[in-house]
């Protein structure tokens, strides 16, 4: 007889999330450094390939997807060739991309890192309009949060604090998601914590959980009453603090789960928590508990930290874990 996280995973072929965020373009520019530049104090980088991946919003819809889920996405694009690339990309991977608006007066958000071959980190550019929306924009995405609602087996709001999440929109898929019976959930920003309210789930990283708590984290007990403080402030139903190296804390008005990490090798934890959310999300919609859905997004976490940049982690990789 399969265990509940076999089922599960073969639950989640076919179900859907509908995506409200912030989605936006990772650029890698790779090449290598052999010596210091005689101009100023910073390493020469000999370039050597460059390469684009989906990130924000849209690498949650990537890991949505991967894991077999059907996936569409709300957000904000510019009139660039940022946009068509996007646009490019979610096609090729079947995401759903009609509801995303274009506001001619911002860029689509871009972040350009300049990387060595060994995978480290030597500077990055940010090109981004982190305005909140407002007027003809905002009514826009809210119309297509709407719409998408009536289709979707769940509703998942990246924030990323590039302004497509205002207190509107976010309110928005919420009252969409409860008016359709169906799980919200919330990848927070500290600034819009209030914004989150009646969300069935906020996955806050243990930072943004002691801004919010006003409470270190250095044990589990203290991050039992900083979830209890934070569900408490963010008038939600459930949160679930992602911890690194220590794991997660699950907290429910029935009680706390722990879960230890699960990583073997950590590579980069770029985009780790758009694989925890978008399986939460995925898990959620194919009926499975809280509970299951956290233990499945723990193992999901454990691999993608193991990978470079923003990466997803499939059904069979789950599997084999």
């Amino acid at each position: 007889m399969p265990d509940p996280q076999e089922k599960l995973l073969r639950r989640l072929d076919g179900r859907s999330v509908l995506i409200v965020g912030d989605l936006m373009l990772d650029h890698f520019v790779i090449g290598r450094v052999e010596r210091i530049s005689p101009e100023a104090p910073v390493p020469v980088v000999t370039f050597r390939n460059e390469e684009f991946r989906l990130g924000g919003a849209a690498n949650v819809a990537h890991n949505v997807r991967a894991l077999g889920g059907r996936a569409e996405i709300v957000g904000l694009v510019g009139d660039d060739r940022e946009a068509e690339r996007l646009r490019a990309d979610l096609a090729a991977l079947g995401i759903g991309h009609t509801g995303l608006v274009t506001a001619p007066d911002r860029c689509t958000t871009r972040k350009l890192r300049v990387v060595t071959t060994r995978n480290q980190q030597v500077a990055r550019i940010d090109y981004e309009s982190d305005l909140e929306v407002s007027g003809r924009v905002e009514r826009a995405l809210i119309e297509r949060i709407e719409d998408g609602a009536a289709t979707t087996d769940a509703i998942l709001v990246s924030d990323y604090l590039k302004g497509v999440v205002s207190r509107e929109v976010a309110a928005a898929a919420v009252q969409a998601g409860t008016r359709a019976g169906i799980p919200v959930l919330v990848d927070p920003k500290v600034p819009h914590v209030d914004y989150y309210r009646g969300a069935t789930l906020i996955t806050p990283n243990h930072h943004e959980a002691e801004a919010v708590a006003h409470l270190r984290i250095r044990s589990n007990e203290e991050a039992a009453e900083a979830a209890r403080r934070f569900r408490e402030r963010a008038s939600c139903g459930n949160v679930l603090i992602t911890r690194g190296e220590h794991g997660m804390l699950l907290h429910m008005p029935s009680g706390d789960v722990m879960l230890e990490a699960e990583a073997r090798e950590v590579a980069d934890v770029t985009g780790a928590g758009d694989t925890v959310i978008g399986t939460m999300a995925l898990a959620l919609a194919a009926g499975g508990t809280l509970v299951d859905a956290a233990r499945l997004a723990n193992r999901a976490a454990g691999i993608v930290v193991g990978k470079f940049g923003p990466a997803t982690v499939s059904v069979e990789e789950l599997r084999r874990e």
